[in-house]
C-alpha cells in the first residue's frame, strides 16, 4: 500500500523457529516490527499496533413463518482471547492537527519493535472452519496530521494449544467390536462381524495409525472392509448446534466373499497435515475419529468408530515401546490381544550361580577382622544376622517340602471367614 511519501507499511514477527513461521502458544512473548520505508521526510501523529485473538462462529438457516412467509435466521457468537494495544509513535490520536507532538521521519527505512504476552489461560488454536474460526493478527496504524484515515496493515500468527500426546488417557489402547445379521423378508444370512484395535488414542500429523483388525463374513453377500479418518466441526451459537464432518484419509481392504474372513495385523493409515484437535474453546471444537466398517451393498454398512486426539507434541521414544506391543501381537478375536502368560514359572538362579566359593569366604573372612567400634556392638542378635547373611537360600521347589507341618499349621488356626 503506498500513500504520499510512503514507499512500504509492513509488520514482521521475530520468528524463533526453523521453519520462519511465526508460532505462539498461550504464556509466549509476541515481537516482531513495525517497518516503514519512506521516499522523502513525513510527519507522523502517531503509530501503533493493536493485537486481537478471536474465535468467531456465524451460519444462517432458512425457515418458514407460514404458506408464503419465510425469513433467514442468522446464528453468531463471539469468544475474545487476546485484546493488547501500544503506541510505537506519538501519543493517543486526537482531532487536533498542530505541529506540537507530531514526529518526523526521514527518507529511508524505518524500523519500530514491539512486544506483548501471550494470556497464560488457553488459548484456542488457530483454525479455519466451514461456519467459524480462530484467528490471531497484529494491526498496525499510521496516523498523520491532515488525513482522514490511517495507513492500516493486519498481519496474522499462529496460535496452537499444545495437546501432549504421552499422557495416560491418550497412550491407552482403543477397541471395540460389532455385529450384524442381514435379514431379507423371512430368510436369514449369517452374521457379519467386526473387531477392530488401535494402540493408542493420541496422535500427531504425519503419523501412522497401525491398526488391528478382524472381519468375518458369514452372510450370503460379498462385502469390502475400510475404514477413514474423519474430522468433525462443531459450531455453536444461540444455544443451537451446527456440524460439519469431513474426510481426511481412508484406505480399502480386499473383497470378502462369503464364508471368507480377512485379519489386518498392523495395517496403516498416515494422518495428513491436519489441525489439531480443538477441545477447550466454549463455541468451537474439532475432533477425530478412525472409523473401521465393512461396506455392504444393499444394506447399512456396519461401523466402528474409535477417537483420536490429534496433538502438537510427538509420542516420546519411551512411550512408543509400551504402546507398540499391540502391535507385536496377532489378532485373536476370543481373547483381544491378550498377552500369554508363562504356564510355569522360571526357577530362580541358584545360590551358587550367584556368590562364589571365593566371594563368601572373603566375605567372612573380612566379617572376623571387624575393628574395635564394630566389636563395642557385639551382641547375640548381632552375631546371628551376621551367620544368617552368608547361607545360601533354600532350594526352589514347586512342591512344598512339609506339607504335614503346614496342614497341622491350618488345622491348629481356626478359621475366620465366615463363609467358609
Amino acid at each position: 500500500m503506498v500513500l504520499g511519501k510512503v514507499k512500504s507499511f509492513t509488520v514482521s514477527y521475530d520468528c524463533l523457529n526453523d521453519s520462519n513461521v511465526p508460532v505462539y502458544s498461550s504464556g509466549d512473548s509476541v515481537s516482531g516490527r513495525v517497518i516503514i520505508e519512506v521516499t522523502g521526510e513525513i510527519r507522523v501523529k502517531s503509530l501503533c499496533i493493536h493485537a486481537k485473538g478471536f474465535a468467531k462462529v456465524r451460519w444462517t438457516e432458512s425457515r418458514n413463518a407460514g404458506s408464503n412467509t419465510a425469513y433467514t435466521q442468522n446464528y453468531t457468537e463471539e469468544v475474545e482471547y487476546l485484546n493488547h494495544k501500544s503506541i510505537l509513535i506519538g501519543h493517543e490520536r486526537d482531532d487536533d492537527n498542530s505541529e506540537e507532538g507530531h514526529t518526523t521521519i526521514h527518507s529511508g527505512r524505518h524500523e519500530y519493535a514491539f512486544s506483548f504476552e501471550l494470556p497464560q489461560t488457553p488459548l484456542a488454536t488457530s483454525f479455519e472452519g466451514k461456519h467459524g474460526s480462530v484467528r490471531y493478527w497484529v494491526k498496525a496504524e499510521l496516523y498523520r496530521p491532515w488525513l482522514p484515515l490511517p495507513m492500516k496493515i493486519k498481519k496474522e500468527f499462529t496460535v496452537f494449544e499444545h495437546i501432549d500426546i504421552n499422557t495416560p488417557s491418550l497412550l491407552s489402547p482403543q477397541a471395540g467390536t460389532k455385529e450384524k445379521t442381514l435379514c431379507c423378508w423371512f430368510c436369514t444370512s449369517g452374521p457379519i462381524s467386526l473387531s477392530a484395535k488401535i494402540e493408542r488414542k493420541g496422535y500427531t500429523p504425519g503419523e501412522s495409525i497401525q491398526m488391528f483388525a478382524e472381519i468375518e463374513n458369514c452372510s450370503s453377500r460379498m462385502v469390502v472392509p475400510k475404514a477413514a479418518i474423519y474430522q468433525t466441526q462443531t459450531f455453536y451459537a444461540k444455544g443451537k448446534m451446527k456440524e460439519v464432518k469431513q474426510l481426511v484419509a481412508n484406505l480399502r481392504g480386499e473383497s470378502l466373499s462369503s464364508g471368507k474372513t480377512e485379519t489386518w495385523n498392523g495395517k496403516m493409515l498416515k494422518i495428513p497435515p491436519v489441525s489439531p484437535s480443538i477441545l477447550d474453546c466454549t463455541i468451537i471444537r474439532v475432533e477425530y475419529s478412525l472409523m473401521v466398517y465393512v461396506d455392504i451393498p444393499g444394506a447399512m454398512n456396519l461401523f466402528l468408530n474409535l477417537p483420536l486426539v490429534i496433538g502438537t507434541i510427538p509420542l516420546h521414544p519411551f512411550g512408543s515401546r509400551t504402546s507398540s506391543v499391540s502391535s507385536q501381537c496377532s489378532m485373536n478375536m476370543n481373547s483381544w490381544l491378550h498377552m500369554a502368560l508363562p504356564d510355569r514359572p522360571e526357577a530362580p538362579p541358584s545360590y551358587a550361580e550367584v556368590i562364589t566359593d571365593e566371594q563368601r569366604q572373603s566375605t567372612v573372612a573380612s566379617s572376623t577382622a571387624r575393628d574395635d567400634f564394630d566389636r563395642a556392638f557385639e551382641g547375640p542378635l548381632f552375631a546371628y544376622i551376621q551367620e544368617f547373611r552368608y547361607q545360601p537360600p533354600p532350594l526352589y521347589s514347586e512342591i512344598d517340602p512339609n506339607p504335614d507341618q503346614v496342614n497341622e499349621n491350618e488345622e491348629g488356626r481356626p478359621d475366620t471367614c465366615p463363609s467358609r
